[in-house]
């Protein structure tokens, strides 16, 4: 039994004149909800304040946070925590052991403005110095600051307490998530690494065509369409008028795509105005600042002239060409500088040649770049639903807290072409606190040359997500068409139980190597190592998905399950075996074969 722990809470860098109040409220055992208060004599510019605690490290091994990627472990606290705002990453932390079980998840109510959170080992205590960094980057003048901290150590399990934390962030004023239209649930054809900027209108349809055929919804045009340029960089974003070189008729090309029964995602890089665009003349003077790497400015949106001209571009593409939805990209790169000597020593993590940027302008109706950044971005996605309701629009990874749920309503996995592993752990992440926000992969892909069990591995990795495929269908191999084809009816036959049933990956520490998800009807297992799989039985179905190149699954019977039905099938959906046995208390191994799967079912 964990014993409830009482936390002792300190706040540090207050300045003279500043006055502050800390009100701890426990909601239930080991759940306590603590408001900060702070005011000050009058507005200015605050200093960096820190809100500080301690927590014994007793059974914790492993730390998780939404931008942990493969790195679990535990850091001192002298280390760097980890930057949160409302456009990249989500304030939130989780302490937990071995067994998955949780021991500390701190989160915070302010997702809008930056911050940074930590949890860091002292050497000579053995116990986590904690703190969450308020005013770290360059802050908009307040009189008063509010806000909420949650801490939560029951002994529950890690995925639990993090859920609980999602629902507490969705219920919240001002943090409503947005529906999800049905299509935004079902596969997708991306152009991004199939075609990159090299856009051409015919084989796009042609691979919609092919899409359509193995299930797949909605197509993602990317990068390119706006430019005759197929050098990378954003020197010629801005104007977002259709490149004639690459798509003449952008209006037609859409209705045929239409047509064909898909809908039609667009992309936008919607901070990057670049030199050699049009409307940098009339931009170049109100830019948080300019990366000449890019070749392109990040424009202020605390001016009510650039959120218009975005907001209108959108509005007119999505009416004249008649759009479904949007991918909107680098929404992270909105910021001002951070300040000197703030939160830890932290590095910047969006774009490089920042500008001060943080002067007002009598131009401006925002002081705050957060505010203004959440003006924009809540005012697209409500004037896009005013033209089309179920309108989609897509953020990736790390654009993905809990405001950003409000600004769209499909979250990608960052890129990590033709990395499955990868692939699978940012799905699971984004899934983990991201309630019914769907959550797509990135974009698979694989050389025709693979052997078709490794190319499955690419669709396995991802099961608990909605997959996007970036690959030219019409030039896979005979039998890689076989196993997309398959996979893809697998997911969309599943789908109620992969994206809506009670999901529990574990060993975050080990990238999720066992994954399960159960409804109603199905109790559904993905393994992704060699680990022994428990099963108990029941009068559900249960399946089990070999993500490995191994050819048999170890499985543990905890009750017995008497005289069962198994049904063995390949990466291709080939119906290899097909048995009657015994499944009585103890372990088996049943042969499955690489990217394979076996269901089981009482006989």
């Amino acid at each position: 039994m964990q014993r409830i722990l009482e936390h002792h809470y300190d706040i540090e860098g207050l300045p003279n004149g500043a006055a502050y109040s800390l009100d701890k409220v426990s909601e239930a055992e080991g759940l306590e909800r603590v408001t900060i208060k702070l005011s000050f004599p009058e507005a200015a510019v605050p200093p960096v304040i820190r809100l500080k605690w301690s927590h014994p490290i007793r059974d914790i091994q492993h730390f998780w946070h939404p931008g942990s990627g493969r790195n679990r472990g535990l850091s001192a606290d002298w280390a760097t925590g980890f930057k949160t705002r409302a456009t990249y990453n989500a304030p939130v932390g989780c302490l937990f052991n071995n067994t998955g079980r949780n021991r500390l998840t701190f989160a915070f109510s302010d997702a809008l403005n930056p911050l940074i959170l930590k949890a860091g080992v002292n050497e000579e205590t053995a116990v986590f110095h904690c703190e969450v960094t308020l005013f770290g980057e360059q802050a908009a003048p307040i009189d008063n600051y509010e806000a909420v901290l949650t801490v939560d150590t029951r002994d529950i399990p890690y995925y639990e307490a993090l859920g609980a934390v999602e629902r507490w962030w969705s219920e919240m004023p001002g943090y409503k998530p947005a529906s999800v239209p049905e299509v935004a649930r079902v596969p997708m054809y991306s152009t991004w690494y199939s075609f990159h900027q090299r856009l051409n209108p015919d084989e796009i349809e042609e691979q919609c065509r092919l899409a359509l055929a193995l299930g797949c919804g909605a197509v993602i045009v990317d990068d390119g369409w706006q430019t005759s340029d197929n050098n990378r960089g954003y020197a010629y974003c801005g104007d977002w008028k259709v490149s004639e070189d690459k798509i003449p008729a952008m209006k037609a090309h859409v209705a045929r795509v239409h047509e064909l029964g898909m809908s039609y995602l667009l992309w936008y890089s919607v901070p990057f105005v670049g030199k050699e665009s049009r409307a940098w003349r009339a931009l170049q003077d109100k830019m948080l600042y300019v990366n000449e790497e890019l070749g392109a400015g990040i424009v202020d949106p605390r001016y009510p002239q650039v959120r218009e001209y975005l907001i209108r571009t959108y509005e007119n593409a999505v009416t004249e060409w008649d759009l479904d939805g949007l991918k909107l990209d680098f929404v992270d790169t909105f910021r001002l500088p951070e300040r000197s000597g703030n939160a830890g020593g932290a590095g910047s993590e969006g774009g490089s040649g920042a500008g001060s940027g943080a002067e007002a302008h009598p131009e401006m109706d925002y002081v705050s770049v957060p505010e203004a950044v959440d003006r924009l971005l809540s005012d697209i996605m409500l004037r896009l639903q005013a033209v089309k309701p179920d309108i989609m629009i897509e953020f990736r990874q790390s654009y993905t807290g809990p405001l950003m749920r409000k600004y769209g309503n499909i979250f990608r996995a960052t890129d990590c072409p033709s990395d499955s592993l990868t692939n699978r752990v940012r799905t699971l992440d984004l899934r983990l606190v991201s309630g019914d926000t769907a959550i797509h992969s990135d974009m698979v892909m694989w050389h025709p040359e693979e052997p078709v069990e490794s190319a499955a591995l690419q669709i396995v990795n991802v099961l608990f997500s909605v997959p996007q495929i970036s690959v030219m269908i019409d030039r896979l191999p005979a039998e890689h068409r076989e196993m997309l084809a398959f996979w893809l009816r697998f997911w969309q036959e599943h789908r109620e139980v992969l994206l809506d049933g009670k999901l529990e990956p574990a060993h975050p520490e080990m990238l999720y190597p066992l994954v399960k998800a159960s409804s109603d009807k199905y109790v559904l297992y993905a393994s992704y190592s060699r680990e022994v799989v428990s099963l108990e039985a029941g009068r559900r179905s249960t399946i089990l998905v070999n993500g490995t190149l191994y050819d048999r699954i170890a499985i543990e019977v905890r009750t017995d399950m008497g005289k069962s039905r198994l049904r063995i099938r390949n990466c291709k959906g080939e119906l290899i075996d097909e048995r009657t046995l015994e499944l009585g208390e103890g372990l088996h191994s049943i042969a499955v074969p690489p990217a394979g799967l076996v269901t089981i079912d009482p006989a």
